[in-house]
């Protein structure tokens, strides 16, 4: 496995000749952190993306020795009004691809479609409250985003730990370009989202981000003022993130 290492700031960058080489080493650090806060407490809690950025890397989680049983999971965000039997649901996404499989202690989902979303947003806010997460799995978009924080919406300094956001044209026109949603007007305008203060709140970050099509974000992300313009910039104040790349989103870099 061929591997370059870099840094920016506190923020460490891992590169990779191929998607599942990236996957692999996710996976591995993932799963080094979920088995040493098991060891340490008897328990942990995980935070878990979707998208097509997660294929390799929820693939190689379950490769690896790790008790579920002891783990209760979170994921970062939903489609407002979405139900799991969508073919685009995040929940139904993680249920097929890991959950199901796996069969965690525990599993919170954040159902968008609930009747009163205002009242679920404040249901995961207080969950999310009870259990300090110990690792956090995400992606960045094409726009910079991180979870559905998308430029507009993004706060540093956000007092929410959950909420609803209005999701920007780049943003939905990413989930359209990756095959989610038959036309534009069909992909959501409106997400439940944790925000960017929840997400820095982890005890340490896994960032997986494959395809040139992210190439732009990646630059951004190591290169740029730390800002909303590009919400992903904030990982670099963070003390336990790694940037796990495959060669087309670090073909940017130098």
């Amino acid at each position: 496995m061929k591997k370059i290492d870099l840094q920016k700031d506190n923020l460490k960058v891992e590169i990779f000749d191929a998607p599942d080489e990236m996957g692999q080493a996710a996976a591995l650090f993932v799963a080094e952190k979920l088995n040493a806060a098991i060891s340490e407490k008897g328990f942990a809690n995980l935070i878990l993306a979707t998208g097509a950025s997660q294929f390799q890397f929820l693939e190689n989680l379950q490769k690896h020795a790790i008790d579920w049983k002891k783990i209760t999971v979170f994921h970062l965000d939903e489609y407002k009004g979405m139900p799991i039997t969508h073919p685009a649901s995040f929940r139904k996404y993680l249920k097929e691809r890991i959950l199901d499989k796996v069969q965690p202690k525990q599993v919170y989902y954040l159902n968008a479609d609930a009747p009163d979303v205002e009242a679920e947003v404040l249901r995961y806010e207080n969950l999310l409250k009870e259990h300090p997460i110990d690792i956090a799995c995400i992606g960045i978009g094409e726009n910079g985003h991180i979870a559905f924080n998308d430029p507009p919406v993004a706060d540093f300094n956000d007092p929410k730990l959950v909420k609803i956001v209005e999701l920007d044209d780049a943003c939905r026109k990413q989930q359209l370009g990756e095959g989610w949603f038959p036309t534009f007007d069909d992909v959501p305008t409106h997400a439940l989202s944790l925000t960017i203060p929840q997400i820095m709140s982890c005890k340490a970050i896994s960032c997986v981000v494959p395809d040139e099509r992210k190439a732009e974000a990646v630059y951004n992300t190591l290169n740029a003022e730390i800002s909303t313009a590009c919400p992903a910039t904030i990982l670099r104040k963070h003390p336990e993130t790694i940037l796990f790349l495959d060669k087309g989103a670090a073909s940017k870099l130098k």
